[in-house]
Parts: C-alpha cells; structure tokens; sequence
C-alpha cells in the first residue's frame, strides 16, 4: 500500500484518484427490490470509492457502508460547526478538500484527527444499537469491584470498533515524515474516543439500595469529542524531520522558532514524545482570498464585535437589516400542542467586503 493510501474514506482517498465528488454527507438510499436487498450495500460500498481491501470489510457486513457514511456525515457536519466562526469554516466542496490534503497544515492534521475519530464513534455506536452482524454490545468488562456490579444495559463496543477502524486504514510506511504525521493525527482522533469513555451506572434494590449496579460504557457525545479535536488544533505542534544516526531511520522533531536555535549547534533535533497534541509540518495559508484551499471570506456572514475584524481579514463589512418573522411566547396547550405568536422583529446582517 503506497504511502499516499487511504486514511480515511472521506479524507484521503488515494490521492492519484481524488475526484473532489467523495460523498460528505448520508447519500440518498433508494428503495430496492426485495431480491436485491441482500446486496444493496455493495452499491454504496462502491460509491465510496475505496481501496480493494476496505472495500471488501465494507462488503462483507451490510452495516458497514451505512456506518461509514454515517461517520462521513457527522464528521463533516461537526468540522463545520467547531470551524463556523472561523476565516477557513471547513469548506469542503469541489477541489479544495483534494488540496488540503495534499499538504500538511494544521486544518489537514484536524481532517484526519475528526474523521478517525467519527468512524471509530459511529461503528462502537452501530454495534450496540444492532446494526452490525459482526459486533454487538460491549460485552467484556474489566471494572473493578465486579463483586458489586451486575453488567448489563449495553455499552457501545469500543474494543470492536477500534479492531475495525485499525484494520480498515491498514499500516504505512513510517519512512515518511508526511504519513507518519498523517497516522499520528488519525491516531490521536481514535484516542480521544477512547479517553472519553464514561461508565454509566443504574442502582437495583429493595428502596433504591443499591445493592446491585447495572452498568455499561458510553461514549462522550460527538460535540464533545469535537470540541476536543479543535482544542488540540489550536495547539497543534509544527514538526520537521530529523535522522537517527544510530538507526539511519528518520524521526519526528519539534520545529522551534529561530531565536531559540542554538546557533553552534544548529536546529534542535530533540524528538518529541508520544503526545495527544496534533501535529502539523507547514504554516496555513490566510483563507481570505480565494484560493484552491478556500473559497476565500468574501460576502461570508460575520458577527459584529466578535469576528469581522478577523474573518474580513481587515477589509471592512457591509451591514444589511432585514425583517423577519419568528416564532414568540409559546405556551404548551393541554393536549397535545404548542401554541406561539408571530414576532417580527429587525436585524442587522453582516457580511465582509470582497
């Protein structure tokens, strides 16, 4: 498998064959014909435009295509909103997905974190509602006190889940500076996944004694997860590469500024550790121009006193008030309704200047 293979299926198809038409959202699922209901997913396998190997793990579990389209959904919608008030709001349509994955900024390194991170949720999440043939339930736990606890409710199957995504992205090279910083971000998705793994537990008794605890794993909401990705993006590391002279093999170092380069000895070559940070190795563009990485900030909407400044990118914003009609003072209505008034208020739009 070349150096340039699949990360993820929405992320990075092999490079060679981007078309810039990989599907970012649930593609419409048209009714089949009862007789060829059983093999209706090879179709959406095949429109997913995956690699031999991962589209035979696709095949073979009629769950599977669903689930991978469902996580290609919920990671693009979440990118988009950690990313709404920001100059690059994960615009993905046409080529300019394509382009950014061809280079390594800090936005590439948060693709391949949010995207691990959606199929790991989306699959633990589809064994425990059933929809997978392969996987079900959590069913091995290793908590302590299993005296006190009765395991049951059904937790969403991380370890299965972990199993599937690691084998579908398959090994790479390590060779490389530029896979070996993709896998670190994909890997850092899958990790806070699994760091966010909470034990929900229901008491059984006489009175609410609590004798005896049912109790299953969840996985933190999506949004949370998120939420943590575009933390870590904010912080992400830019790395350079550096070799090993005792191994000949080439390994990932801190890029310092250059007033902190000992001028003696030239770049520090100090590797970093194992880290939770994402990693990065070239400066982003701007984004407020249109480029072949974005369409650019022009006319985009903007919050006043909040990030016009920022997102306009200093040229000014145009300011557009509109009437509109809401839904006002509503009263819940015995039974079965809510009952509201038409408001109608002004606003005040803003948008940046081309």
């Amino acid at each position: 498998q070349s150096l340039e293979s699949v990360a993820v299926p929405w992320v990075s198809i092999s490079l060679p064959r981007l078309t810039g038409n990989e599907p970012l959202s649930i593609l419409p699922l048209s009714s089949q014909p009862e007789e060829n209901v059983g093999r209706a997913h090879y179709k959406l396998c095949d429109r997913l435009k995956l690699e031999k190997k991962q589209r035979r793990m696709c095949r073979r579990d009629p769950g599977v295509a669903e689930t991978l389209m469902e996580a290609i959904s919920m990671s693009a919608l979440e990118c988009q909103y950690q990313f709404r008030f920001e100059r690059w709001n994960c615009t993905l349509e046409g080529r300019y997905r394509a382009n950014l994955l061809k280079r390594g900024f800090k936005e590439t390194a948060f693709l391949y974190a949010v995207s691990s991170a959606g199929l790991t949720h989306a699959m633990a999440k589809a064994c425990s509602a059933g929809r997978m043939e392969r996987c079900t339930c959590d069913e091995a736990p290793d908590l302590e006190n299993r005296k006190a606890w009765q395991w049951g409710g059904c937790g969403d199957n991380l370890k299965y889940s972990n199993k599937f995504v690691k084998d579908f992205l398959g090994k790479r090279s390590n060779k490389d500076l530029r896979a070996r910083v993709d896998m670190h971000n994909t890997n850092v998705g899958m990790k806070v996944i699994k760091a966010g793994v909470e034990t929900t537990c229901k008491c059984h008794g006489v009175s609410g004694s609590c004798t005896v605890q049912t109790c299953w794993r969840q996985l933190s909401p999506f949004h949370e997860i998120g939420k943590q990705l575009k933390q870590r993006y904010e912080t992400s590391l830019k790395v350079g590469s550096s070799t090993n002279e005792a191994t000949g093999e080439g390994e990932i170092s801190q890029a310092r500024p250059q007033q902190q380069q000992n001028p003696s000895t030239g770049p520090s070559n100090d590797p970093i550790p194992r880290t939770m940070d994402l990693l990065h190795i070239e400066d982003s563009p701007s984004f407020c121009r249109p480029s072949k990485y974005s369409p650019g900030t022009s006319a985009r909407k903007c919050y006043k006193d909040k990030n016009c400044d920022a997102i306009c990118c200093g040229r000014g914003h145009n300011t557009q008030s509109r009437v509109v009609t809401r839904p006002c003072q509503c009263q819940v209505r015995w039974c079965c309704y809510v009952e509201c008034k038409q408001c109608t208020q002004r606003e005040e739009v803003y948008t940046c200047k081309g």
